[in-house]
């Protein structure tokens, strides 16, 4: 029987002590899973079939990644205009509505070898799929599903007065949704260890990408939403790059490991408004005099200068590399931001 630690022990990130800490408060609970008594006959033609319930920036990434290598992807998504795009581009897709599921769709899932739920709870509701929990895991529990990925997020920690933590610093979330994400983390890993099926928990800092980035809201050139001018008063920010995203989940397909949760950040938790700097710089040497005087960084100013802190925290990515063997792509901002530009066309240009 296979004990699944809800979180396990890793070594403390390899930093010096006076720049950190990791505070360790007792922190033991645990699900027993029972994936090595009596494995499932699996379909051998299920092999390398991922399902992703919720194809959106993550999970559109991962499908053009994994087809590639001889994968076949199925997805979900919640409209016909957004089915049609992804089957434009090669992709088997279903329209999923978690309040009122298809069973058929369900159905489909079950003949899949690997399953990723990337579908952000709901206030007031929780976790929208896990509402059918019962009928998950008696379609799952004959299904041909080895390995489940749950997408979540380092909000699930709560504000850590600056301190570096790891998978093993004791969740505390400061609002609803982020509670709600840790409720979903262990629901799901019950539920996969109910059916006998490795689950693995992905928490993930701000993701951005090629057309997702700070240099992206650079280049519209719109004011800030509310939402995003309150992070800029943030002193740390965990972030990560969708490529680097793909390669720690893609790892842990190969190195399974029953109820393990991985922090999937970069090297460096910057403040916002340096990332938004740089990314202003990089978009005035490409392109210079094009930017309006004012917007993004500056226009976050008052709030900076309020001294609001909200999730103060900074995210070990340790175990990743230690555990996973990832080697990230992007290990800071610049690099990521950098990466982006240099592949971007000219959007000032006019014909």
């Amino acid at each position: 029987m296979e004990i699944c630690r809800l979180p396990s022990k890793p070594a403390v990130p390899g930093r010096t002590a006076g720049r950190y800490s990791i505070k360790r408060p007792a922190f033991s609970p645990y699900i027993k899973c029972r994936v090595d008594d009596e494995p499932k006959t699996k379909n051998p033609n299920s092999k390398d079939r991922m399902f992703i319930l919720g194809m959106g920036f993550v999970g559109k990434f991962l499908a053009a990644d994994l087809k590639k290598h001889g994968w076949q992807v199925t997805g979900t998504c919640t409209s016909t205009s957004r089915k049609k795009k992804l089957e434009e581009i090669g992709f088997n897709a279903h329209i999923f509505d978690a309040n009122e599921p298809l069973h058929e769709v369900f159905d489909i899932m079950k003949f899949h070898s690997h399953l990723l739920i990337s579908v952000p709870p709901v206030l007031g509701v929780g976790d929208p799929v896990l509402q059918h929990k019962e009928l998950l895991k008696e379609i799952l529990t004959d299904g041909n599903l080895q390995w489940l990925g749950y997408l979540s997020s380092t909000s699930v920690y709560g504000n850590c007065g600056g301190a570096w933590v790891d998978e093993e610093y004791q969740p505390s979330p400061t609002t609803e949704l982020a509670k709600a994400r840790l409720a979903a983390e262990e629901e799901w890993l019950q539920l996969a260890c109910d059916v006998r099926v490795t689950a693995q928990i992905f928490r993930l800092g701000g993701i951005y990408g090629p057309g997702r980035s700070a240099v992206d809201t650079i280049l519209r050139q719109e004011p800030l939403s509310k939402g995003q001018k309150m992070r800029f008063s943030r002193h740390y920010t965990s972030r990560i790059h969708v490529a680097d995203i793909c390669q720690a989940l893609k790892a842990s397909i190969q190195r399974p490991s029953p109820g393990k949760i991985y922090n999937v950040v970069d090297d460096d938790p910057a403040p916002r408004e340096q990332v938004f700097k740089f990314a202003k710089n990089l978009v005035e040497k490409k392109w210079p005099g094009h930017l309006n005087s004012n917007n993004s960084a500056e226009d976050a100013d008052s709030l900076i200068l309020q001294g609001i802190s909200r999730g103060e925290k900074r995210v070990s990515n340790k175990r990743i590399k230690t555990e996973l063997d990832v080697t990230l792509l992007y290990p800071t901002y610049e690099s990521g931001l950098q990466s982006i530009i240099k592949c971007m066309q000219n959007p000032f240009y006019e014909s």
